[in-house]
């Protein structure tokens, strides 16, 4: 299968030129780093937050030991934030910050995924010029013994840089969106659970029903 690969490459190469064959060389790297960025997310548990959700609850509702026994369950990166959270060891702004560059060590690789995204198209077309201008330098070589078969070969060889181009930007492009509707949900989440620990709905029911009772019966008596 690689020698098969690399013999299509080698005719790529040889009908494309140059361009095809730094436009096989951006998709092979493209894809170890969509590979990688791959096992990362799958490493670091993204997506998979249930016990993080649960210990979050817990902590809303006020069942503070529940909250700690769901949160060690947990192995994803962002449970390091929620347990400093819970244990009152940093402000808002130290534990957004402290997720922040989580989410950046997810994100590593996102901005060569979008540089190949973007030069691809433009590598294809830079070929298809190169082609033009040799199918066209060729014509005019062949002088008044024009063959047009000449130029219908030379133009279809240039628009296969364009082609390749494409098939190389189309795949990558899609990819870093999906990466990226994955890091914003997961920036999301991340607020939404720092904000729920440090000012949670449960801490605010019993305040209120502490303070009640002796209102309450100073009234009464």
């Amino acid at each position: 299968m690689i020698g098969a690969t690399i013999e299509a490459i080698r005719r790529g190469a040889d009908l494309g030129g140059p361009v095809v064959v730094i436009l096989a060389a951006l998709s092979v790297a493209a894809l170890a780093v969509v590979l990688y960025k791959l096992w990362q997310f799958t490493a670091a548990g993204v997506g998979r937050h249930r016990a993080l959700r649960d210990a979050v609850a817990a902590w809303d509702a006020g069942d503070r030991a529940g909250a700690r026994r769901a949160l060690a369950g947990t192995s994803g990166y962002l449970g390091p934030v929620i347990a400093m959270a819970m244990a009152g060891k940093a402000d808002r702004a130290r534990l957004e910050a402290e997720a922040e560059a989580r989410f950046a060590r997810l994100e590593r690789g996102f901005r060569f995924l979008d540089t190949v995204a973007q030069v691809s198209p433009l590598l294809g077309l830079f070929g298809t010029v190169l082609g033009m201008i040799a199918a066209f330098q060729a014509l005019q070589e062949a002088g008044a013994q024009v063959d047009p078969s000449i130029l219908a070969g030379g133009i279809w060889v240039a628009l296969l840089t364009t082609a390749v181009g494409l098939a190389v930007a189309m795949p990558t492009a899609l990819m870093l969106s999906w990466f990226e509707g994955r890091i914003d949900a997961e920036r999301v989440l991340a607020g939404q659970a720092i904000h729920t620990v440090l000012a949670p709905a449960g801490r605010r029911v019993e305040t209120g029903h502490a303070e009640g009772v002796p209102h309450g019966a100073a009234s009464h008596a």
